[in-house]
Parts: structure tokens; sequence; C-alpha cells
């Protein structure tokens, strides 16, 4: 199958496509410092260089799917989270509309957690709407790469798409190694050489052994300092970043002092042994190959490479099972059963706003207890609302739940506590005997706070 790659990077999604099987026939990157490494590890690959925002849809080539990763930085929790008020953060309207000219037959995008955050989730709803409303079933899930096979603790989120008329719903794939996550001396234990040293000095090409073995010695700054950044040799790494200054500690030295909540400092009589993991030891937990070489003079750009990239033993996993179910469809099975939104409700006020407003909220998002249903899925028949012994049946909307604010709800005379909402609307009261409740789930309703979702 051939793949068309966006906002590619030095390739690591598009590596961990190539291994299960995929050939990815055109990318697309405008870092020209990226450039050198894409095309030397991807000889394959047309590599167009133009502005996202410049391309034209004939510039790009007939494919069977669409991947690709949108600058993250507008999205992170550990940035200033402006989302589409910074201008890396629009082009991701731009990836979804090449996916709406196009119409590949899947596509998958990857982002940072602060994506879903309840600052961005009315945001990220939007998009998953809109690659729904333009022929898409739609799935997204964060995984943790550590569950996978790569030697780090990397959480991301990820969106696979496949068009509607394949009839097929994505499966994210199980986690390969949940329990046994990889630790750092498997990753990196072999490599026992010496790296070579930079600050500002042009990195020199000329290896021996091993290829970027080059570590950053730019000073460590305060917030860096305030939290332990070593990790032992038993156990899996830190996140890999995209900047140098924020590379993980190699776990030859003892673990940092602490001296408050937010400092800490080195071990004095260790001094010698405390370093950034270097570029290759990087790569290695990233689960680059050792054959995969980057090409910088700047050694900043050797980290910003490793550290932007999909980890390619993560991503030859989903392709994998892409793979297998565009070949053999699932199957589909009708029911004559109705499904029953299950709520609580703490007063007869919250009620009487429920019943004058026909709405009832549901707090979403991905926080322990909320309700996530993906644009597109089909909504429960019913809403039962409980408190004590009082229950109350409701016929809800076929329309889909929509995302409404803590504000907004308040406007209406509401009085939630959270920040973000998925909200159904109300048709008419039902009758009770209109759904099956036994006594086991009657128990289980009126044990609960957290809404649910169960068939009749």
């Amino acid at each position: 199958m051939k793949l068309v790659s966006f906002f590619a990077g030095c390739g690591g999604l598009d590596l961990g496509f190539r291994q299960a099987g995929f050939e990815v026939i055109w990318a697309n990157e405008f870092d020209k410092s990226i450039h050198p490494t894409y095309r030397l590890n991807h000889p394959n690959t047309i590599l167009n260089t133009s502005d996202i925002r410049d391309l034209k849809i004939t510039d790009i080539p007939d494919c069977d799917g669409f991947i690709g990763g949108p600058p993250c930085q507008s999205w992170s929790l550990g940035g200033k989270m402006k989302g589409l008020d910074d201008e890396r953060g629009k082009v991701f309207l731009n990836y979804i509309n090449i996916i709406e000219l196009k119409k590949p037959l899947f596509f998958v995008i990857e982002n940072v957690a602060g994506i879903i955050s309840d600052k961005h989730f009315k945001t990220f709803h939007s998009f998953i709407s809109t690659l729904s409303n333009a022929g898409y079933c739609v799935k997204f899930s964060v995984l943790n790469a550590a569950d996978y096979g790569v030697p780090q603790t990397r959480i991301r989120v990820f969106v696979v798409g496949f068009r509607k008329d394949l009839s097929k719903d994505f499966i994210f794939p199980k986690p390969s190694t949940k329990n046994s996550h990889i630790d750092l001396r498997h990753a990196i234990g072999d490599i026992n050489d010496p790296p070579r040293f930079y600050y500002k000095n042009p990195v020199s090409n000329n290896y021996d052994r091993w290829w970027n073995h080059d570590c950053y010695t730019g000073p460590y700054d305060i917030k860096y300092m305030a939290r332990n950044r070593i990790k032992k040799w038993d156990e899996t790494s830190y996140t890999i970043q995209a900047q140098a200054r924020n590379a993980p500690l190699h776990p030859q030295a003892p673990p940092m002092i602490y001296i408050s909540k937010d400092e800490r400092r080195f071990d004095d009589k260790h001094i010698d042994l405390y370093r950034r993991l270097s570029v290759r030891e990087c790569a290695r937990i990233q689960t680059f190959p050792d054959s995969f070489h980057f090409v910088y003079n700047n050694i900043l750009d050797g980290y910003k490479m490793v550290g932007n990239a999909v980890p390619p033993r993560l991503a030859k996993q989903l392709a994998l099972s892409i793979k297998e179910q565009i070949k053999e469809p699932l199957t589909k099975t009708k029911s004559n059963d109705k499904t029953v939104l299950v709520g609580f409700y703490r007063d007869d006020d919250q009620l009487r706003l429920t019943i004058e407003n026909k709405l009832y909220y549901v707090r979403t998002g991905f926080r322990p207890g909320a309700l996530q249903m993906f644009p597109g899925q089909e909504s429960p028949s019913f809403l039962l609302l409980h408190k004590g012994k009082n229950l109350t049946l409701f016929h809800l909307n076929t329309k889909p739940p929509i995302i409404k604010t803590r504000e907004e709800l308040m406007e209406l005379g509401f009085h939630p506590h959270g920040d973000i909402y998925l909200c159904f609307f109300i048709n008419d009261k039902a009758d009770l005997q209109e759904i099956r409740l036994d006594k086991k789930t009657e128990e289980t309703i009126r044990k609960t706070t957290s809404p649910f979702v169960f068939v009749s």
C-alpha cells in the first residue's frame, strides 16, 4: 500500500510503516535542517520541501493512506498551549483540509497529550467532527510508547480514520510489553565508549564506532534542576524531548540530591558522571536502528530530530494493525437492544434545569470518570437519571452530543464544577417499562455517581 507523509521530520513514523510493509512514496517536510537526514535514510521517497500552507492538491500524489504528526508545540502541556492562536497550531487545519480533499482510504495523526486537555478538548473534538463529516470513521486513543516495546515513558494521542465506504472501525493494537517494559540497560547498555562533547562548536561528521554519539554540554536551567532527571539502569527512560537542554541524564550517575520540592543538585563526589544522554543514545531509546544516521552541523538539530520523531517500533505496531484491519473487514452486527445513558442528579433543582433546557451534561475529556464518545458514534436512545429511589427516564435526540464549557452551561443556570462537558439533547419523558432493568443493573445504577452506558 502506498503512503504519503506530512510533517515527516526525520521519518520515524515513515520508518515504522515501511517496516510494516507500506511504501512511502512522497513526504513533505519544510524544515531545511532535516532534509539531509530524511533523504539519506529514505532514498526511495520523494521529499517535498514546501510549507504545507503553500501546497496544492495537485502536488500530492494519489495514495492509499496519509500519515503525519502536526507540530505539537501549540498543544504541549510544557509550553504556552496557545492552540489555534499559534500559527504552528493552525497547520493542523491544513492537514485536515488535505484529508478532506484527497480522501485517502485511511489517515493517521499523532500529537501530544496536551491536545486533549480540558483547555483544548473542545477544539480537538471539532477536528474529529470535521473528519467524521468528511466521510471517516474516526477513533482516537492515548498510547504510552513503553507499552509497545519502546524503552521510555512517552504519552501521545493517535487518531486513525478509515473511510466510511470501507465499513470498518479501527481498533488500536493491544499493548505488547505493558507488564515487561524494556529498561535502559537493554536499550543503551552496550554503548560503552564516551561520547563527543559539544556546546556551540560545529559537529564533526567523522565518527568511529558510534554514529551520532554526540552529547550537549550546555548549562542546566533552574526548571531542569527542579526535578530528578536520572532513571536507573533497570528502569525505562523519561520521555526523549526535542530540546537538547531537556535531554534526560545518563543512568551512570547517582540520583540527584533532593534540596526542596523545586530544587535538586548533583552529588559533588560524582560530578564527572553527570551528563545528558547523547544523540545516539536518545535515538536508541526512540528505537531507531544504529544504521539510521542523523546529519547535522549543530548538535541542537540532532536532538530536535530525534525527540520530535514517533518511535518507529510503536509506528510499526500501529501500521501492522491498520494493514490487518484494512485487509479483513470487521463484522458489524445490528441489535434491536436500546442503549441507555445513566446519570446521577444532585437535587431537584438540577433535574428541573435539565428538563427545562432539554439538555443533560456529562464531564468529558480524559480524566478518570469522564465519558468519551467518538463523533459519528450512535447516541444512546434513553437517558435514565437517578437519585436515591427516584428514577426518571427520557427519550434522547438522535443527533450527536456536542461539547460545552462550564461557562456556557452556567449561562443556562447549571452549576458545573469541571471545565468541559459532553451535552445530550432530550426529546421528552419516557416510560420506565420501555427498557429492561433487572435487579443487578438497578443495584449498579443506585451505587454509582459516574455516568455510564448500558444496553437494555
